[in-house]
Parts: C-alpha cells; sequence; structure tokens
C-alpha cells in the first residue's frame, strides 16, 4: 500500500511547534502490511506504522481519567524541571562525578515517587512559572488490574512477529510516558530499537541517524549524561558546536494508534506539542540481535565501537579528565582530514 498522502487534514500545525534553526525532511508513514516497513527496519531507518493495533485497547481507554481510576495505589516514578526540558541523566554516573574543571555535577530534573492521582492534580493545577512534570513509569503487574489487561491486551501477535523476522534480542522493557504539553526530553540515543507507540496526543520527533555523530556532540561516556547531546537545541552554541549547523537529521509527528520505530543508535529529540494537551505513549525497547560483521561496517556499528573503546580507555586510566587528552594525541598528526 502507498504511504498515507500529506494533504490528511492535521488537528496541529506549526504553531504547535518549537522553532529550531534546523530544516528537518520527513520520516516515511507506511501501512503495517506495506513491505516497505520491514525495508526501513531491515536498513536502520525511522519510519511511522500505520494501522498496527499495537496498542488499541489504550488508544480506545486511557485517558488521564482513566489512569486516575485504574493505576492503583502504586507509587509513579515522576520527574520535574524548572524549564519544558527533561534531560536524563545516569545517578549511577552522578556520585562524586566533576567535570575537568572541577565543578560538581548538578542534576537537571529532579525526581518524585508520587500517586497517579497526586500526580493528574498537581499537573492539572499547573501555573506558568512553576516546575513542569513528566512521569515515566516501567509498565509492571503493580500499576492495576485493568491497566495490565488492557497491556495483555495489545497486538503482541504484531510486535512479536517484527521481533522475530528481525532478529532482535529479548523485550527488555516498556515504559509509559504521561507528559504535559510542551515538554521535551532533548536529542540522545539508546543502545535498544525501540517501537514508540502514541496513545493520546500528539508528539513530534526529529532524529538524526548514526552518521551525524560528529554534529551532536555527545558528552563522554564516564558522564551522568551519556548518550545525550551538549547541544541545546533552542540555543546552539555554534562557537562550541559549529558542526551543528551541518546535521541533517528528519521529523515525524505521531497521533493516536501510530508507531514510530526509532533505530538502535539513532538520535532522537522529542517533544509533545504545545497547546495540544497532555500526551500518553508506551515504548517497546528490544535488545539488539546479534551482531553480524559486514563490511563496510554500519554506521551504527562504528558508534558502539567507538563507546566500547572510550570505555576501555576509561577502565584503563581510571580517571575521566585524561580520557580526552589520550584520545586527542592519538589522533593528532595521524589521522587528520
Amino acid at each position: 500500500m502507498a504511504s498515507t498522502s500529506n494533504e490528511e487534514k492535521k488537528p496541529w500545525d506549526s504553531s504547535n511547534l518549537r522553532k529550531y534553526c534546523l530544516n528537518f525532511g520527513e520520516v516515511p508513514r507506511f501501512h503495517f502490511d506495506d513491505p516497505r516497513v520491514d525495508e526501513c527496519i531491515r536498513s536502520n531507518k525511522p519510519v511511522i506504522i500505520l494501522g498496527t493495533n499495537l496498542v488499541k485497547p489504550a488508544v480506545e481507554k486511557w485517558n488521564l481519567g482513566y489512569m486516575e481510576q485504574n493505576m492503583g495505589a502504586a507509587l509513579n516514578t515522576v520527574y520535574f524541571s524548572k524549564s519544558h526540558k527533561f534531560k536524563y541523566f545516569d545517578e549511577n554516573k552522578m556520585l562524586g562525578r566533576s567535570n575537568p574543571k572541577g565543578v560538581q555535577f548538578t542534576p537537571p530534573i529532579r525526581k518524585e515517587d508520587m500517586l497517579i492521582g497526586d500526580f493528574i492534580r498537581t499537573m492539572r493545577d499547573w501555573k506558568q512559572g512553576e516546575e513542569r512534570l513528566y512521569m515515566q513509569q516501567s509498565l509492571t503487574s503493580a500499576v492495576g488490574t485493568n491497566i495490565v489487561q488492557d497491556f495483555v491486551n495489545f497486538n503482541w501477535k504484531w510486535i512479536s512477529s517484527k521481533q522475530k523476522l528481525h532478529k532482535w534480542g529479548k523485550l527488555t522493557s516498556n515504559l509509559l510516558y504521561v507528559s504535559q504539553e510542551g515538554n521535551v526530553t532533548p536529542c540522545h540515543y539508546d543502545e535498544q530499537e525501540n517501537f514508540f507507540a502514541q496513545v493520546l496526543g500528539y508528539k513530534r520527533c526529529i532524529l538524526f541517524p548514526p552518521d551525524q555523530f560528529q554534529c551532536m556532540y555527545p558528552h563522554p561516556v564516564h558522564h551522568p549524561h551519556d548518550r545525550q547531546s551538549m547541544v541545546d537545541m533552542d540555543k546552539p552554541d555554534h562557537v562550541r558546536f559549529p558542526k551543528f549547523k551541518e546535521a541533517k537529521g528528519v521529523e515525524a509527528v505521531i497521533g493516536p494508534g501510530e508507531v514510530l520505530y526509532i533505530p538502535i543508535y539513532w538520535w532522537h529529540h522529542v517533544e509533545s506539542l504545545m497547546r495540544m494537551g497532555p500526551t500518553i505513549t508506551v515504548n517497546f525497547w528490544y535488545k539488539a540481535g546479534p551482531t553480524v560483521i559486514q563490511y563496510p561496517l554500519k554506521d551504527h556499528q562504528k558508534v558502539s565501537i567507538m563507546r566500547n573503546i572510550e570505555k576501555m580507555v576509561l577502565e584503563v586510566l581510571r580517571d575521566p579528565n585524561e580520557v580526552g587528552p589520550l584520545l586527542r594525541n592519538v589522533v593528532l598528526g595521524r589521522f587528520e582530514d
């Protein structure tokens, strides 16, 4: 089947999207039985997949009222930010860490465990100038009987067929995201394959392929912001990060029932559209399949190699402040363009 027409009426327009200094191409949109879906997945390219019914029970039922009534008394992980940005950090890498100038790391967001009712009431009562909220909770048996039953009734046959066809590893986790409108998860990459299923509202995802690595300026692997870009897309510092101006990305806006495939090691920047109400999303993270070495290597394999080299150097030197100078000394005068 052909991709859906871009002429279809959308419930959002450019005023609901944040403005950035780059122009982006479009992620293709195909019906689930279009062979081009699997062509994209095999090629490690993002694609919006339509008509899967993957999270149909959630699309039909899950809104804030339903979640409040059915998620039970379990505590949920909620992040708070003084801005619209929710930049992930690794708590295990935070202890005792400082940058080369000796400045201690300060998390840009804080975490709190909340009952679902308290979270929803706080979000509904939110006023401009207050901390923003973003719930990110693993879907487990503790989330409430009805939610669990909805989860069981997802279209596991379809998604399992993709896992098998593309020889991925096991499903590692499902995260439930409940976000205020306008919230942003800044640009980062994951080391797993990801089906990103939209349940309520609209999200925009800007993606950059692994071959744009040098344009994205990732934090070092030892840093709490490992896998995150150092570039602030709202106001990029082109003096510190000059190659970011050359970055070439694609974008997708996905709505209820649509599934975005985010390939392993692809950078992605995710925002809940502004002035469009809260959003609910469920993602499906899978381990990568067995590595098949074929030359030339694929770009995501090169990123994996770079990470492993950086980790090994850190393990030997034991001082993260020495990693950068050593790697620069290896390159300078030997492998210059």
